[in-house]
């Protein structure tokens, strides 16, 4: 193996996992064994909380301007290993290196967001009556829990580590099994950049600390990230704990084309919308409906989609099974009658035969009732439908289960508008094939896209990470006394 066995990170230290249970993990790019991953047991978690709950009596009452300096620095330790970050994440991920990158640099975006919280959470003092204030704060919860997906293996992590632990928590990360390096690997650079021991601990493991997670009664808040179905069991059984729960699950983004859309910047938007990452992003295009004549934007993004070269500029996907399971939507949908403009099975990249590679794939004349149109793919496939109006096409949008993202190609402000206040997802864009907010604006869909309140970025994670407290007092007695006091 490439690397040492993995290892959790308890109180601060790398601890040995003792487990019958021992997952090999590999390369998507080329097919290389990178390390073995015993799984951990529901004591292994419970140690984990003992720990967090432990450092944070220290932590939550350390001033929240000391507790960001420690995001400060680890601003300047992510900026300074980011090549070596980036190239850990590109390997056990398998994307390319200028996607890493560009993780990388979210993941800094995202920290620089948390060092800026002293100011969004001072609170509000005012008198209310005579010699009576009233002053609200934000406190933390305790040991929260974040569980994180394969497919940003740095970003998503990011996504809560900073702003959780920034407001006064202490936290449980559960990496994905399949990626588990990364993680391990900022949880070190957050120690060497003052963190306490036991603010933060990762437990590597499967399904079973999963489950442990949402059942632990040490545990206060759980976020997850990951498919709809998974993010369903996971809201259901820790909320039934009575647990605070914000999960992430799937998504089927709609791209809605009109006839004036610029062919150019259309196709270079959407090919890489639903190619970067492989398509394993839950903003990823995933179904472009095109209003009238759009035969000459259709034939530019097979264009595009042409020169997109796999192990290259289009990574791998995470394994076997998912590569097997994309080429058999894309097999499906052409035995319904769909039409493969650009076809992506069977990819092979040279030096790389090990790797798990599935080619940009254009599929047009898609029914709606089709999978490749209803169902997340997680692979680097358009499936195009057709209608006539641009009602129809809303009609598509919004009759889809999910709701995390939806953007419409036009010149015409109007149209724009109009799709904006119809579609039924969270994050919408105008001529945008990935339509992320960037920080402050939080990160979050609709429906079965998110199950929860708030969202997991931004200003609005602060509400999910903390409680409100409000306060009344009052000083001076000459004030008397009213219905107040």
């Amino acid at each position: 193996m490439k690397y040492e066995r993995i290892r959790n990170f308890i109180n601060g230290r790398f601890e040995t996992i003792q487990s019958d249970r021992i997952l090999t993990i590999t390369s998507p790019g080329d097919g290389t064994p990178l390390a073995e991953l015993p799984c951990s047991t529901a004591a292994d978690l419970d140690k984990a909380v003992k720990a967090a709950k432990a450092a944070f009596p220290g932590w939550s009452k350390t001033p929240i301007k000391e507790r960001v300096q420690v995001f400060y620095k680890y601003k300047f330790l992510l900026e300074k290993n980011l090549p070596e970050l980036a190239a850990l994440c590109s390997e056990e991920n398998g994307k390319t290196m200028s996607e890493a990158v560009a993780e990388l640099e979210k993941c800094i975006e995202l920290t620089e967001f948390a060092c800026s919280l002293p100011q969004l959470v001072t609170g509000e003092t005012l008198e209310v009556s005579k010699g009576i204030e009233c002053r609200t704060e934000h406190v933390p919860l305790g040991v929260v829990a974040s569980i994180v997906p394969f497919n940003f293996p740095a970003m998503v992590p990011n996504w809560t580590i900073p702003n959780a632990i920034a407001l006064g928590n202490c936290m449980i990360m559960k990496p994905s099994e399949k990626v588990p390096l990364s993680v391990g690997r900022l949880a070190a650079l957050l120690k060497e950049a003052g963190l306490p021991d036991g603010v933060l601990n990762v437990v590597q493991g499967d399904a079973e600390i999963v489950n442990a997670i949402c059942d632990h009664p040490g545990i206060e808040a759980v976020s997850f990230v990951g498919s709809t179905k998974i993010a369903k069991h996971v809201y259901q059984r820790a909320t039934q704990q009575l647990k605070r729960c914000l999960a992430l699950g799937g998504a089927k983004n709609h791209l809605l084309v009109l006839p004036d859309a610029r062919p150019d910047m259309t196709a270079q938007n959407i090919t890489a919308s639903m190619s970067g990452c492989a398509g394993q992003r839950c903003m990823a295009a995933s179904a472009m409906v095109g209003v009238g004549e759009i035969d000459h934007i259709v034939e530019k993004i097979c264009q595009e989609a042409r020169k997109i070269v796999a192990g290259k500029d289009l990574g791998a996907v995470i394994n076997k099974e998912s590569k097997q399971r994309i080429e058999r939507y894309i097999t499906e949908a052409e035995q319904q009658g769909a039409k493969i403009l650009v076809d992506g099975r069977h990819t092979v990249v040279a030096g790389k035969e090990e790797g798990t590679y599935v080619g940009p794939t254009v599929i047009d004349y898609v029914k709606p009732d089709m999978a490749v149109a209803r169902e997340e793919i997680f692979g680097p496939v358009i499936s195009i439908m057709r209608t006539n109006t641009l009602d129809e096409a809303i009609a598509i949008e919004n009759n889809n289960p999910y709701g995390n993202a939806a953007s419409v190609f036009t010149q015409n402000g109007g149209a724009a508008r109009y799709v904006i206040e119809r579609a039924s997802a969270g994050m919408i864009g105008v001529n945008v094939g990935v339509p992320v907010p960037r920080e402050p604006f939080s990160f979050g869909g609709w429906n079965e896209s998110k199950f929860g309140v708030g969202d997991i970025t931004g200003k609005s994670s602060i509400e999910f990470w903390t409680r409100l407290k409000k306060s009344t007092i009052k000083w001076n007695p000459e004030a008397g006394v009213n219905w107040m006091s």
